[in-house]
């Protein structure tokens, strides 16, 4: 999703540290927060985007693997969200500059270089020609498309090579992918940081979007969960 104006510096520790306690240091015995999810999506991977309150733009972002039937944290990393905060991903608004809440699947990954060491995850590298279509009367919206199709107009597309900060890493994020809503949004996805909020993706300092693609296994039926601590859109109800 095309970027927001840069933003005033982010001071993200006492996010982190508001955060600390309900994604890393529990009580001893206590569940672990994907063990406390009403679904995880089956897979044993789990990437957590958790923010403080739904009109947040920073949190953190938590990866897990599960093993033996036990959550074990992977690694975390601060994160932004988009410029107006979070929003139910069921009922979000394009163009609304939030984040979507829910449980996604990651389709593929992408970047404007080769995958760093270690990827599996399916990749693709953006070339000049490569736009993803947010037009909603396009039958390519919400979709990689190479070239721009005619039905797509340039002002309602992104030209991903124009952001080669964002996009040196990211992950399509399945937020309206597999049978997208027209209006609903287009283009979410986890990415490497830029200078402010963003638009509505997530992203994250581009050293834990390398880590992240080189931990990531489509054969470990991989999600994300993104959401709130508590309220109408807590992480753990979905």
């Amino acid at each position: 999703m095309r970027r927001s104006p840069p933003g005033r510096p982010l001071v993200i520790g006492t996010v982190l540290l508001a955060l600390a306690g309900t994604v890393a240091a529990r009580p001893a015995g206590a569940p672990s927060p994907p063990a406390r999810m009403a679904d995880t999506g089956g897979g044993t991977q789990l990437i957590m985007a958790l923010a403080p309150a739904a009109g947040s733009t920073t949190g953190i972002v938590t990866w897990w693997d599960l093993r033996g039937g036990v959550w074990v944290r992977g690694g975390s990393a601060p994160a932004r969200f988009g410029a107006k905060g979070l929003a139910e991903g069921a009922t979000r608004e394009q163009g609304t500059d939030t984040t979507p809440t829910g449980l996604y699947d990651l389709p593929f990954a992408f970047g404007t270089g080769a995958p760093p060491p270690g990827t599996v995850h399916p990749y693709r590298r953006i070339t000049e020609r490569s736009w993803w279509c947010q037009d909603n009367a396009s039958r390519a919206y919400n979709r990689w498309t190479e070239p721009r199709p005619a039905d797509c107009r340039a002002s309602e597309a992104e030209r991903l090579a124009a952001y080669p900060t964002q996009y040196a890493r990211a992950l399509v994020i399945g937020f309206n992918y597999e049978r997208p809503v027209r209006g609903r949004g287009a283009g979410i996805f986890l990415h490497v940081d830029g200078r402010g909020a963003t638009a509505g993706c997530v992203s994250v300092p581009a050293a834990a979007m390398d880590r992240i693609l080189g931990w990531v296994d489509p054969v470990r039926r991989p999600h994300i969960a993104i959401g709130t601590r508590s309220g109408p859109t807590g992480i753990t109800r979905y």
